[in-house]
C-alpha cells in the first residue's frame, strides 16, 4: 500500500518570525536556511509519530480492494476521502463516487471504510484513493505539545549545523519525550 505525497504543508507549524525570535536572530542573512531546517524538523517529527502535523494531499495505492473494507492508512490523522479512481493498465481510468468512503476519525493508523460493492482493477490495473491527512491547515489546529518538538528540533538543527560524524541522526531527548504521546503505533 504505497503512499505518495501529493500536495505538501502550505504552511509549516511554526512560523519564520517565531523561529528567529526563539533563537535570538536578528538579521536575515539566514532565513532561507531557517526555512529549511523548520520544514526538516517537521518532516522528522512526522516520521518519528507517523502522523502528519499540517494538512497535505496524499494518494493511497493499492492492488485490490481488502474483503472486509477496511482501507488501513499508515499516517494519521485522517481528514477526508478526496477521490478514488481504478487506473487501468494502459493509463485509463474510471472514476469512484468519494461518497463510498468514509474515514473513522480518531482512528491511528488511520481507517477508510468502503461500502461494497466496489469496482476490482482489471489485471496491471491499480486501486487510487487520494486523501487528506493532517491535522488541519495551519499550526493552530496542532496539539501544543507537537509544535513545540518542532521548534525545538528545529534550534538543535540550527545549533548543531549538521550531523555527527558517524551519521546517527536520533532525535535530541526533550524532543523524544514531546513525541512519545503522538506516535502511530500498529501491531
Amino acid at each position: 500500500m504505497p503512499l505518495s505525497l501529493l500536495t505538501p504543508p502550505a504552511a509549516e507549524p511554526v512560523t519564520l518570525a517565531a523561529m528567529k525570535t526563539y533563537l535570538r536572530v536578528e538579521h536575515d542573512d539566514e532565513d532561507e536556511l531557517i526555512l529549511g531546517l523548520i520544514a526538516a524538523a517537521r518532516r522528522a517529527c512526522e516520521a518519528a509519530t507517523r502522523r502528519v502535523l499540517i494538512a497535505q494531499a496524499w494518494r493511497l495505492t493499492r492492488a485490490r480492494w481488502p474483503r472486509d473494507g477496511q482501507i488501513d492508512v499508515a499516517l494519521a490523522p485522517l481528514i477526508s476521502v478526496v477521490a478514488a479512481r481504478i487506473r487501468n493498465a494502459d493509463g485509463g481510468e474510471s472514476a469512484i463516487d468519494a461518497a463510498r468512503f468514509r474515514v473513522v476519525a480518531g482512528a491511528a493508523p488511520g481507517l477508510i471504510l468502503a461500502r461494497h460493492p466496489l469496482p476490482a482493477p482489471a489485471a496491471g490495473g491499480a486501486i487510487e484513493i487520494d486523501i487528506t491527512i493532517g491535522y488541519g491547515m495551519e499550526a493552530a489546529a496542532l496539539p501544543a505539545d507537537l509544535v513545540e518538538a518542532v521548534r525545538r528540533l528545529a534550534a538543535h538543527f540550527y545549533d548543531s549545523r549538521g550531523l555527527p560524524a558517524d551519521g546517527a541522526a536520533a532525535l535530541p531527548a526533550d524532543v523524544a519525550a514531546l513525541l512519545a504521546p503522538h506516535r502511530v503505533v500498529s501491531l
